[in-house]
């Protein structure tokens, strides 16, 4: 079977992108490729708030540079080429290249830098920053990757945290 030449991992921080909300989101029954997403939904929205177990997470600047180091270190520990990483107040791209399935990926990146920013905040550490899964998309050609490349590095607004490690040889 094809391997893709990459992922492009999204996910986002705990609170802030509801099922519901008019960005769009995918949930259980939402979820194959070209499916429609969640449609938006104040009550849904609403109900999800009320759920929460602790408040929206948005990422300071400090606890965002925590984030690219951590997550840059597991690429080079796992031998991952992480081709394009933007930590944002809200959500984290990745671009990456590695041997592993990209949910697997996403479950590592998303350990490792919460172990990272517990370990900064100590007793102030919150109970979850980040929300249930994320999304895997494949990258099958060069145009592609080339293309998610550009959009994490030059479209998520100034890139305040973004890195980047070395391809595998």
């Amino acid at each position: 079977m094809k391997r893709p030449i990459a992922y492009h991992i999204t996910f986002t921080t705990y609170g802030t992108w509801l099922h519901g909300d008019n960005r769009g989101s995918v949930d259980k029954d939402n979820n194959q490729y070209g499916s429609d997403f969640v449609k938006p939904n104040l009550v849904l929205i609403k109900k999800e708030q009320c759920a929460l177990k602790n408040p929206p997470v948005t990422l300071s600047q400090s606890q965002r540079r925590v984030a690219l180091k951590a997550i840059l270190n597991v690429c080079r520990f796992e031998s991952w080429c992480a081709y394009a990483v933007h930590v944002r107040s809200n959500h984290i791209h990745i671009v990456v290249n590695g041997d592993e399935k990209p949910e697997d990926m996403l479950v590592k990146f998303k350990r490792y830098t919460t172990i990272a920013l517990r370990n900064i905040e100590g007793k102030n550490a919150i109970k979850k920053y980040w929300t249930k899964h994320g999304s895997t998309r494949y990258l099958w050609t060069k145009e592609s990757l080339c293309s998610a490349i550009r959009y994490v590095k030059n479209e998520q607004g100034k890139p305040l945290e973004f890195g980047r490690t070395e391809p595998r040889m």
